[in-house]
């Protein structure tokens, strides 16, 4: 399958918001998500789409930082690939691809958290080498 890896950005985020409220299971709005993918845009952030015959069939956000424990490296964020393309190796490919480009750029680390529910993602990032090295835990302030 062809698939086209391109950076996204402000314009696109009529595009990406269909894949994030399912990737969210339509928790937040559409507004709050483009007014919080604005806010984003605007941070050590970039988003890559995943393309197949000019649809966005996936995405992952990204976030650069310098850490402690990893030194100089990116998190993977809301890494989402339809469900009618999982399960064809293009998480594998993605994983590939920015590892690559991201090591070539001096980067150390890539990390990332997942939903405790979706097993089926802690399989590849193990497959990958991700190792499991804690838990991320949020307390939302507005509840």
């Amino acid at each position: 399958m062809e698939i086209d890896f391109r950076y996204l950005n402000v314009g696109n985020i009529p595009e990406i918001l269909p894949l994030i409220q399912d990737f969210t299971s339509h928790k937040y709005s559409d507004e709050t998500h483009t007014n919080r993918f604005i806010a984003m845009f605007q941070h050590e952030y970039d988003c890559i789409g995943f393309y197949h015959d000019q649809e966005l069939i996936g995405l992952c956000g990204l976030w650069y930082q310098t850490r402690h424990y990893s030194g100089k490296s990116c998190e993977l964020d809301h890494f989402y690939i339809k469900p009618d393309f999982q399960g064809q190796g293009l998480g594998t490919r993605f994983m590939n691809w920015i590892g690559s480009k991201l090591k070539k750029e001096g980067y150390e680390a890539l990390e990332l958290n997942a939903y405790k529910e979706n097993v089926a993602s802690h399989e590849l990032y193990k497959k990958e080498g991700f190792q499991h090295l804690g838990f991320h835990f949020v307390k939302l302030l507005s509840e």
